[in-house]
């Protein structure tokens, strides 16, 4: 029998070995830009064309190659970052691994034009399918310049599965960021399609966060700082009042390197309790400079990933710095009794409550209520003895038990809702209720079998879903327009999002246009919308919302009609009337599916009265 072990050849080895270095056009920026800042860069310039999927760019101005090390760098497991195992446990460079340049060059068209400062002419190479076509002397700038082409192209199977162009982009956008925040020092732009879309000189941290993130998030920005003998941390963490529901502008880099951790996400969240808004997340830019020696970044290919020697060390050290930040630029909360609004409300609100009550305990109250309070403790003590009674308040007109015997009742609800016995059958007559608003969040209306708990966020959202899809498909919506148009400047990957979805956004009733750069004029809104008062908030919230969407792999009709209904539905705690409340209800139950909200959250639930006996009885 014949031996059916054999080695593979370079080329499907190599192919193998790109699943996992090279995913999409962003794993290639990625190790691009690495390479060039591992090679002294002080200026890069990444070039974009189809997100990636025809063009890939980068020209550096480092320290170049010569021929030898040009053609040596497309070998696997070439690399001149490291000579012997130790230097594993002390890597301070991007790039490490000798396997970007081989993955890469096995699954495109690669050309490569590199020269040395002291080299007269610099070398061009060449490389299909792992096979040099072409090694020659050329005339180029020193550095590297390399163009990636038709990523995927002998590899059918892995072309099909990327994604839409608007998503891909995402995700070199997203990597071009990342190395981009970790390198001030070092002038970046990026041009995708011949349109300019970063343009990032030399400049300290707080100017490039501002260059990539937008001018507007200056005045969010709070630096943190903190230097021991284990660890340096530095950066900005945002204000919790700009704090936003979605993701995206939560970063942390260990030796400039960006790293992906729930476990230090957890710390930073943590330094931020009581601060921020349910369910919405501050911006944080956090770096920490640490010993290599302590840390292992050899867990994962995209390196991404790493593990500390003391994961208790850090996370207290970073929990306490950015608590500290936050306290001393006079963010986090004091018990400042003296100032407190709402003790104050209490003693505003009080002798109003008591003069509700019995005599006795109007007599005696008020003269404290207006007495000045002689300490905390005392205001402290009249604040709970006021809720107390709140909560008490009509007991002394309740009913005694004997007079609720009879053979016919009427229960009055404080809500409006009302259950009549009929004197014949002695059960509840069958009327239309009025419905009823609980915490503000959920609508309570009666149904013959029962009531119905109506989510009322969930289900506004599944109306609005199904009204701006109409709208997108037919093509008819109106428009409120302003007196005066409003001016947006957004982030420039928001920039480059708006204009991606612009036409099918303005289907929806708004009228955008574009002012020049990423500032863009607002000259109308949705006629229905029922608050367009701050159109920059709202269409903020409208691209956050999108592009949480993105991975879904939605229509992009779907993810505006989903994006847009997230960002205009009405909002837990929005006190409804009972007007309103009808006709959200009558709204959502003509909806074509109106079991689910487009995020798949339940719009309303059932209760049947035999369940609630049921239930009673046990």
């Amino acid at each position: 029998m014949t031996d059916i072990i054999q080695l593979l050849p370079d080329a499907i080895a190599n192919q193998i070995a790109a699943g996992e270095v090279i995913q999409r056009p962003a794993s290639v920026v990625k190790e691009l830009m690495e390479n060039a800042i591992d090679a002294g860069a002080t200026s890069v310039k990444l070039i974009v064309r189809d997100a990636g999927k025809g063009l890939i760019q980068l020209i550096d101005n480092g320290s170049g190659m010569s021929e030898t090390d040009a053609r040596m760098s497309f070998e696997r497991h070439a690399t001149s970052k490291i000579r012997e195992a130790k230097d594993l446990f002390g890597i301070r460079t991007m790039g490490f691994r000798g396997e970007a340049l081989a993955s890469i060059a096995a699954v495109a068209q690669v050309e490569l034009r590199t020269r040395r400062p002291m080299d007269e002419l610099g070398t061009r190479i060449v490389i299909e399918d792992s096979e040099v076509t072409a090694q020659e002397a050329c005339q180029c700038p020193t550095g590297t310049n390399i163009q990636v082409r038709n990523l995927f192209y002998n590899v059918p199977a892995r072309r099909t599965f990327l994604k839409s162009n608007t998503v891909e982009m995402r995700h070199i956008l997203d990597e071009f960021q990342r190395i981009a925040l970790a390198h001030p020092e070092v002038f970046f732009s990026l041009h995708h399609n011949n349109a300019e879309i970063f343009h990032l000189p030399t400049s300290n941290l707080r100017q490039r966060i501002t260059g990539i993130f937008g001018n507007h998030c200056n005045k969010k920005l709070v630096p943190i700082s903190e230097e021991t003998d284990e660890l340096r941390l530095y950066g900005f963490v945002g204000k919790p009042e700009y704090a936003k529901k979605s993701r995206g502008e939560q970063l942390f880099f260990v030796n400039q390197r960006f790293i992906k951790s729930g476990y230090l996400s957890h710390a930073v969240l943590g330094a931020y309790e009581d601060l921020l808004v349910p369910d919405t997340f501050p911006l944080y830019v956090i770096f920490i400079d640490i010993d290599p020696a302590r840390i292992d970044i050899n867990v994962h290919p995209t390196k991404q990933e790493i593990k500390f020697e003391d994961e208790r060390l850090v996370y207290n050290y970073l929990k306490v710095t950015v608590r500290h930040a936050l306290g001393r630029h006079s963010i986090t909360p004091t018990l400042d009794f003296d100032d407190d609004t709402t003790m104050a409300s209490v003693r505003i609100a009080s002798p109003a409550i008591h003069r509700a009550d019995s005599d006795q305990t109007s007599t005696t109250l008020p003269s404290k209520m207006n007495a000045a309070p002689e300490a905390p403790t005392h205001r402290r003590q009249l604040s709970n003895l006021s809720e107390w009674e709140k909560l008490y308040a009509g007991l002394s007109n309740a009913p005694e038990e004997q007079d609720l015997i009879g053979p016919s009742e009427t229960i009055t609800v404080e809500s409006g809702w009302s259950a009549e016995s009929s004197s014949d059958t002695g059960q509840p007559a069958n009327r239309q209720k009025e419905p009823y608003q609980l915490h503000g969040a959920y609508i309570i209306s009666q149904i013959k079998s029962g009531f119905l708990l109506i989510d009322q966020q969930a289900a506004h959202e599944r109306i609005l879903y199904e009204q701006y899809l109409r709208i997108l498909n037919a093509q008819t919506a109106s428009s409120q327009q302003k007196l005066f148009p409003a001016t947006v400047e957004l982030a420039p990957a928001e920039a480059t999002l708006l204009r991606d979805i612009l036409t099918e956004i303005n289907v929806l009733g708004f009228d955008i246009q574009e002012f020049g750069g990423n500032t863009f004029l607002i000259h109308g809104v949705p006629a229905d919308l029922p608050d367009a008062t701050n159109e920059a908030k709202l269409l903020e919230a409208l691209l956050d919302q999108y592009k949480n969407n993105l991975e879904l792999k939605l229509p992009v009709r779907d993810n505006i009609a989903r994006a847009m209904a997230r960002s205009a539905a009405i909002r837990r705690g929005q006190s409804l009337t009972i007007e309103e409340m009808q006709s959200l209800t009558d709204r959502l139950f003509a909806c074509e599916l109106p079991y689910k909200s487009p995020s798949g959250r339940n719009c309303f639930l059932t209760f049947e009265l035999e369940e609630i006996e049921r239930r009673l009885e046990h």
